[in-house]
């Protein structure tokens, strides 16, 4: 006998569901949205409810008719043989929904079926005791049009069995399975999911590869019917047992950085009968690589939807590109509540799903990768990877880039070695094209992306910066890992002493016959302002028995030229911990450590505000941030609007004739010499930039003589 049944699904999924009953072999046809029909018989009710991965459950239509009124609901609904389907011990259970319907009250409209099926019922038993298995029936009315169904699954098909213990924000099974199919895996394919949690998407993608049927470890309502024969239900577990593939060569990945949600995960596929097809490792999404070709990652990361979280999150979104380039060959799946997914990565998905997680709304962001060739020797793909790449242009502006380096590598080759100078700025965006500055720390290259428009993707530009990197490299004899690269966005409310790694690559260079710890890697500046060797200078020539203070100290390396210089003492201060000891190593590693030297964590403005009166200095140099919002400060720092009560503070505790060289590096700065009293002001940029520097106009220094 054949009946007409229908398949639930969330919104989203119905494709997959029917392209599952086709596997069955079963033609699907979507009613509306989330449901499914198709036609079969109790085996194919058996069937169905085993081996469907992405459906929510199995109902069996009985009728469908229009219901205007309740009297209608229950005279059609008595009419149904119900008694085929429901056994005298059976508990009745009626859930239901209404839509657009007269019969707004869903309760009224359970109650009036309940009372149908019972008066049906009891015209052909004595009495309905509802101590037997539940038998579970819905009725679902939309504009007025009644569907009566008894629910064949019991539980929902979400429910495999394997999932027994619960972990933080879990992605159901159903819609974990059918994003695998979604995707273009393959069981013999590298699949990682990189936010695995408890391990959902990997375990479903385990049980597909090795034809599992995922309901074969559960009981569903229909079997503990006395009313439903026991023979197709036998049948149908018995071809899910023979159809099971032997275990996987190549095992789906998870990876998390919680151990605990790991621990789960690795149980759950215990339960699943698939833990030797899968593997579970923690890793940070940043550590993501793979020597492997044409996988592909499937993916639910964190939405950011919880307060506190949104900023986070989207730092995290903006490190994919970076992080996904890395696997050339892959396709990447993504399922995101964020609607800014693609702005955040720098780059349109290839396919959007809309899904639903639940109840939030999701896309199912899809990145194709490239394909693999159709012979079973993978080589490197020609075709574009989903993240990165080069375009054309690119060979061309790394070729000019690396004559321009050549040619001003040959015209510095003896300026520097005259001079005893081996830390200069070598390139400063010469070609337009590549606007990049790149400095020569010794044997190391320090090169700075300056931000200019372009048009290629996030991924697209770290694969285009790689390869400058490469070429610099190469055009000048330095080891690929001797060159760091740093970015350098035009943005208000970072300063130029930010911290952006932590790899802690310093080496120790020599300027002017003194030595400077330098740190390569962890900053946006290394230590070493180059542009400031002249003036550095000039303080050594003068400083000798004066009493010298350096605001806004950084690294110190201006204490260390006072001090060789001969100056009586001196009092460096900064707001960094971090930076004043670092002061302090520079001093030692010139052997100028002694009492006289004085380091001190404050803000510039409040150091001053509590010198005595009596308190002066005869020799200062101010080089502060062009803009701070440092934590540690009551009001952010601008240059512009701070400069002048700043230094009239600093001239107050001048001696007379004390000198004070203020710098800075802000190109919109205007020093109000008007507002400035005490003091005869000259400004020396054009002595005190290196003739290294294109730019001229890197720092503007003034000179200010205290009357």
């Amino acid at each position: 006998m054949s009946f007409q049944l229908v398949a639930t699904a969330a919104f989203g999924l119905e494709a997959v569901v029917v392209r599952e009953l086709a596997t069955l072999g079963y033609e699907g046809r979507v009613a509306r949205p989330g449901r499914i029909e198709f036609d079969g018989d109790e085996a194919a009710i058996c069937r169905s409810n085993l081996w469907l991965r992405s459906a929510d459950r199995i109902l069996l239509q009985l009728a469908k008719f229009s219901s205007p009124d309740f009297d209608a609901l229950f005279d059609t609904a008595t009419e149904l043989s119900w008694e085929e389907w429901i056994h005298v011990e059976a508990a009745i259970l009626v859930r239901g929904r209404s839509h657009k319907s007269q019969l707004s009250s869903v309760p009224a409209v359970q109650r009036t079926v309940k009372k149908a099926i019972v008066q049906r019922l009891l015209n052909q038993f004595p009495e309905l005791p509802e101590t037997g298995p539940p038998v579970p029936v819905e009725i679902a009315i939309l504009d007025d049009e009644a569907t009566l169904s008894i629910d064949t699954s019991g539980e929902g098909l979400h429910k495999r069995g394997y999932r027994k213990l619960a972990g933080p924000a879990q992605l159901r099974e159903t819609l974990a399975a059918a994003l695998v199919q979604l995707s273009f895996w393959k069981p013999e394919r590298p699949l990682v999911d990189p936010f695995c949690g408890t391990g959902t998407i990997i375990i479903e993608a385990a049980m597909l590869a090795r034809r599992m049927a995922p309901g074969r470890n559960r009981v569903f309502a229909a079997e503990q019917w006395p009313t439903f024969p026991g023979e197709p239900w036998r049948i149908a577990r018995e071809e899910a047992a023979d159809l099971i593939l032997p275990n996987l060569e190549e095992r789906p990945m998870g990876t998390d950085i919680d151990s605990e949600t790991l621990s789960l995960a690795r149980y759950h596929a215990e339960q699943a009968e698939v833990a030797e097809d899968v593997h579970f490792q923690q890793r940070a999404f940043a550590d993501l690589t793979s020597k492997r070709q044409f996988g592909c990652t499937i993916m639910n990361p964190p939405y950011g939807l919880r307060m506190g979280e949104e900023r986070e999150v989207a730092e995290l979104y903006r490190t994919f590109p970076e992080v996904l380039r890395g696997l050339k060959s892959w396709s990447h799946y993504i399922l995101s509540a964020r609607e800014d997914l693609e702005q955040l990565v720098g780059q349109e998905a290839d396919r959007r799903r809309k899904l639903y997680n639940g109840k939030i709304a999701c896309t199912y962001y899809q990145f194709y990768g490239p394909r693999p060739p159709k012979d079973s020797q993978y080589t490197q793909p020609a075709e574009a990877p989903a993240f990165g790449g080069l375009r054309d242009e690119a060979r061309r502006q790394a070729e000019e880039f690396a004559n321009r380096l050549k040619k001003l590598a040959r015209h510095l080759r003896r300026w520097p070695t005259k001079r005893g100078i081996t830390c200069y700025r070598l390139y400063e965006r010469d070609i337009p094209e590549v606007p990049l500055v790149v400095d020569r720390y010794e044997d190391a290259l320090h090169l700075a992306e300056i931000e200019r428009p372009h048009e290629r993707t996030a991924a697209e530009h770290a694969d285009w910066l790689d390869l400058m990197c490469r070429t610099a490299a190469e055009a000048l004899d330095v080891p690929r890992e001797a060159v760091f690269l740093k970015h350098r966005a035009r943005q208000r409310g970072t300063s130029q002493y930010e911290r952006v790694s932590d790899r802690q690559e310093i080496l120790t260079v020599t300027e002017g016959g003194l030595k400077f710890k330098v740190n390569l890697s962890d900053y946006l500046d290394t230590g070493l302002f180059l542009d400031h060797r002249i003036t550095r200078e000039m303080v050594r020539k003068t400083a000798a028995g004066k009493r010298f203070l350096n605001l806004f100290c950084y690294t110190g390396a201006f204490t260390v030229y006072a001090a060789v210089g001969g100056a009586a003492s001196t009092t460096s201060v900064d707001l960094s911990a971090n930076y004043l000891d670092w002061a302090v190593e520079n001093l030692q590693l010139n052997g100028l450590a002694g009492p006289q030297h004085r380091f001190i964590r404050a803000d510039a403005e409040e150091f001053l505000s509590d010198l005595k009166p009596d308190e002066k200095f005869d020799l200062a140099v101010v080089d502060p941030p062009t803009f701070s919002n440092s934590k540690r400060l009551e009001h952010d720092w601008d240059v512009q609007l701070g400069h002048v009560p700043l230094l009239n503070k600093l001239i107050e505790h001048m001696a007379p004739e004390g000198v004070i060289y203020f710098s800075t590096n802000s190109r919109r700065f205007k020093l109000d010499e008007a507002a400035l009293k005490g003091v005869a002001i000259r400004e020396i940029s054009k002595q005190t930039v290196p003739e290294d520097f294109r730019n001229k106009r890197i720092h503007r220094c003034w000179r200010l003589v205290a009357r």
